[in-house]
């Protein structure tokens, strides 16, 4: 095993750290905080759960943060990693409940300010959004939960006794599921940039990325066992004082917030039905219960909400990608230039007068033949001068334009063919097809897709919708088996 990569990792241990000191509060933090359940016992089942939600589910996480920033080099993902994890951990030793999906979105963008690459900011915007929705949601899903729920109990005419037992048996059904949510959504956040230079290798039934996962689950679980209680009685206690009953209604407003932002499954059922979908979007979990303590303390009144503590926690949530993006920036400036670390490979983006051809329905690509055997050595450089030429372009008609313009080098090898079948993922016909292109290169990954295609509809693409997305989903996967295993990499 590579000692600098587990050097590199570390980073990611120290952010998976941050997150479970203070992304515990989300799940436990009405609880501890009502006193229904004690910190140990919460910890203990957080712990074990968030570790087998990272093990079993977390390779399947999809994450739009992606989108946002390709950090392409192990020094990046370091320092990417490192940077959200320091302004997580400083906002967690005062107490405050921070996003740590926030935090790596300051330090990816600040990564591609220092590189240079472009930013998605259709994307950042529809982030941003969920930022402002997702406590507003919570809370009022709270308030109309709480009503409910108090007009059963009121009807039930329930022991005080049993009551009780009741509400700590909920507290920790919810619990569970909220902590292996937790572990399944949040560990690609902490690990998912070291996938690529995995130090661990596959041990009989287990694989080296769960091995990874298990690794950063681990890390999460000491951030609770350390720093995790201050801010759970921050959530629980600080915000407004809550019931028992009301603990149970938060985690689980919390909880259907999340779910209908990142359910795929009823994506799927809504748009079979005719209904509007949600859009599918990682939502802070830790601005969501907040929310909802709030929406809960409406109800009661609104003059029991500590708002000079709740100001405290906006003003967090403001700071956390801003900080993390300039620590982000002056880490990079520092690891590459004092350090003399590699915080970015080399790509580069040329436009040709096939990229030409292919954008030609939605860009005026004449104005654009200027730019024809021009190289850039970035996605920003090549779309500022798109932007000179074309001011009042679409704007994603532009991003993809830019980012098509990506060159990859892709040989089809025919030495490689039997390593096409391991998988197991591949059809006998797709095989072939790739097999069909044999000694072939292509410039742009766009060209060998559209290659594939052309040779058997198996590797061809359904129109974008979301009743075709599982479809397109599965060929997606099976096409980047192919690139993987051609494309070569810049030196």
């Amino acid at each position: 095993m590579d000692l600098s990569v587990l050097f590199f990792m570390s980073s990611g241990l120290f952010l998976g750290w941050s997150l479970g000191s203070n992304d515990a509060a989300n799940v436990f933090g009405t609880a501890v905080g009502t006193r229904m359940i004690k910190f140990s016992t919460a910890a203990l089942i957080c712990t074990i759960f968030v570790i087998l939600g990272a093990v079993i589910s977390g390779a399947g996480a999809a994450h739009t943060l992606s989108k946002l920033g390709d950090i392409n080099a192990l020094g990046g993902a370091f320092v990417a990693a490192f940077a959200a994890a320091a302004v997580v951990a400083w906002l967690t030793v005062l107490g405050l409940p921070v996003s740590t999906t926030q935090a790596i979105v300051g330090s990816i963008i600040g990564w591609n300010f220092f590189t240079g690459m472009s930013t998605d900011f259709s994307v950042f915007k529809t982030i941003i959004g969920t930022w402002f929705i997702s406590p507003v949601l919570t809370a009022f899903f709270s308030y109309f939960m709480y009503k409910g729920v108090s007009w059963w109990l009121n009807k039930q005419k329930i022991h005080l006794i049993s009551l009780d037992a009741l509400t700590r048996y909920a507290l920790i059904i919810a619990g569970v599921l909220g902590s292996y949510s937790l572990g399944a959504n949040n560990i690609a956040n902490v690990m998912g940039v070291f996938i690529g230079a995995n130090p661990f290798q596959d041990l009989g039934p287990i694989s080296g990325l769960q091995i990874l996962f298990f690794v950063g689950g681990i890390a999460i679980s000491v951030g609770i066992y350390t720093y995790g209680k201050g801010v759970m009685m921050t959530v629980g206690d600080s915000i407004a004082p809550l019931t028992p009953v009301g603990a149970v209604v938060v985690v689980l407003a919390t909880s259907l917030v999340l779910f209908l932002f990142a359910s795929e499954d009823l994506e799927f059922i809504l748009a079979s039905l005719g209904l509007p979908t949600i859009p599918l979007v990682p939502v802070s979990s830790s601005q969501a219960v907040v929310g909802g303590v709030i929406g809960i303390a409406l109800i009661k009144n609104s003059g029991n909400i500590r708002w000079k503590v709740t100001g405290r926690i906006v003003v967090a949530w403001i700071q956390t990608p801003i900080v993390s993006a300039l620590v982000s920036f002056v880490m990079l400036f520092l690891v590459q230039n004092v350090f003399a670390i590699t915080v970015f490979q080399k790509v580069e983006f040329q436009v040709s007068r096939p990229l030409l051809e292919k954008h030609a329905q939605k860009l005026d690509v004449k104005s654009l033949e200027s730019l024809i055997g021009k190289t850039y050595t970035t996605s920003g450089a090549l779309k500022s001068d798109v932007d000179k030429i074309l001011p009042h372009a679409d704007y994603k008609a532009e991003l993809t334009f830019v980012q098509e313009a990506r060159m990859e080098r892709i040989t089809v090898d025919p030495a490689r063919f039997p390593e096409l079948g391991k998988s197991g993922l591949l059809t006998q016909p797709q095989i072939d097809s790739v097999k069909a292109l044999s000694g072939k290169t292509f410039d742009y990954r766009w060209q060998l897709v559209e290659a594939l295609a052309a040779t058997s509809e198996t590797w061809r693409m359904k129109e974008k919708t979301v009743l075709n997305k599982p479809y397109n989903k599965q060929v997606g996967e099976r096409l980047a088996i192919v690139m993987d295993l051609y494309t070569e990499r810049m030196k």
